[in-house]
């Protein structure tokens, strides 16, 4: 069995931004909060921290700064994805040397890759890199998917550790899963399908809803974990209300909106992203009052 990057839930971190860039007083509030309220793992300058309206210099400081001020208490894993192999394989080499735990490595977007592409891709990440590898397989988003067979080639790389699977298709992922076994640790990509993919060897998540519920979903996983199937299940089922509005616009619109009412900087949002619609607002935060967060 390879190396785990870790067990739980992983926090797919907001950037907290303002008018000026990022804002890394609220940024490490924030990180602070995640890790005193009990979460697994954090992902830094993903999807959901904004990273491809990032600068390079933003990209590589918002890296630096989270692995210096979790300070060992928790793994931090980079995004370093890139639909440019050779901008996403330096970005992965500088990651490394700032000392995170794991690299985040989503399919090339736009390029739109064969499954051929994918495996050659894919290795040369793993060759570059001195961490741990996941892949981030979300079509919805890229228009490319990784498919079960391939998933088989990749996990025979010793570096290639983990998948964070977004796909929604639950038969596709059993079929990963009855191939890959022990040689790849499957994350859920999908809030709404934690415990789904917990119950097919899964052991954990990247999770947005962790942004705002950190110590909930950590819990959310480690009940299932420890034999309490339907405690997770019952966590499942409370939020997802919640996971819905989370999801009622592109991600990260809503999310940067929810961890702003609790405090963590402006709703600040980069182009082409836009500030989440009254209405949608308006169902968010009713959704955070009714699971006690407001």
């Amino acid at each position: 069995m390879k190396k785990r990057i870790f067990t739980g839930a992983g926090t797919a971190l907001i950037t907290p931004m303002n008018e000026h860039g990022v804002d890394y007083e609220t940024f490490g509030r924030f990180v602070d909060w995640q890790i005193e309220s009990g979460i697994d793992a954090l992902i830094v300058a993903a999807t959901t921290g904004e990273g491809p309206t990032l600068t390079d210099e933003e990209h590589k400081e918002c890296i630096r700064f989270v692995v210096d001020r979790t300070a060992g208490r928790v793994p931090v894993i980079a995004g370093t994805g890139s639909n440019h192999t050779d901008y996403g394989l330096q970005l992965t080499k500088a990651a490394c040397e700032m000392g995170v735990d794991g690299v985040l490595v989503v399919t090339p977007y736009y390029n739109k890759a064969t499954q051929n592409g994918l495996i050659k891709m894919y290795y040369e990440y793993a060759d570059a890199s001195t961490v741990p590898v996941m892949i981030y397989n979300v079509p919805s988003r890229t228009g490319c998917n990784v498919e079960p067979a391939t998933y088989a080639e990749l996990a025979k790389h010793e570096n290639i550790v983990a998948t964070k699977e977004a796909n929604s298709n639950i038969s596709k992922i059993v079929e990963t899963m009855a191939l890959v076994g022990d040689d790849l640790t499957l994350y859920s990509g999908n809030d709404d399908q934690i415990v789904p993919l917990l119950s097919v060897g899964g052991q954990g998540v990247v999770s947005v809803l962790a942004n705002v519920c950190p110590k909930e979903t950590h819990d959310m996983v480690m009940k299932y974990l420890n034999g309490d199937v339907k405690g997770a299940c019952e966590l499942q089922l409370k939020y997802m209300e919640l996971i819905r509005a989370l999801f009622c616009e592109v991600n990260p619109i809503p999310v940067k909106a929810a961890v702003s009412a609790l405090g963590y900087g402006e709703n600040y949002l980069r182009s082409p992203l836009y500030p989440i619609s009254e209405e949608h607002h308006d169902f968010l935060i009713q959704a955070m009052k009714n699971v006690g967060l407001l």
